[in-house]
């Protein structure tokens, strides 16, 4: 695929298509790889991000309580002696 390199400010970059941009999942932010000779870009995945906080309004709400017991009634510890 071939794209224009334009003047962006001082700089000058490339622009992605949306269909790229959906395709690959790219978001906010991108790695870029300088590998013999080639420019690799991989989309930057924040899977977690918001955790922290959502985490946080599960505390304040009391929904962070656990959905199943630690211990099972049927569970025999001596086998694992």
């Amino acid at each position: 695929m071939q794209v224009s390199v334009i003047k962006i400010g001082n700089s000058r970059g490339i622009r992605l298509s949306k269909t790229l941009l959906e395709r690959y999942q790219i978001r906010d932010t991108v790695e870029l790889i300088l590998e013999k000779g080639h420019i690799v870009i991989i989309p930057k995945a924040e899977p977690r991000k918001g955790w922290e906080e959502a985490f946080k309004q599960m505390h304040t709400s009391g929904d962070d309580k656990p959905l199943m017991n630690d211990v099972f009634e049927d569970e025999n510890f001596e086998e694992w002696n």
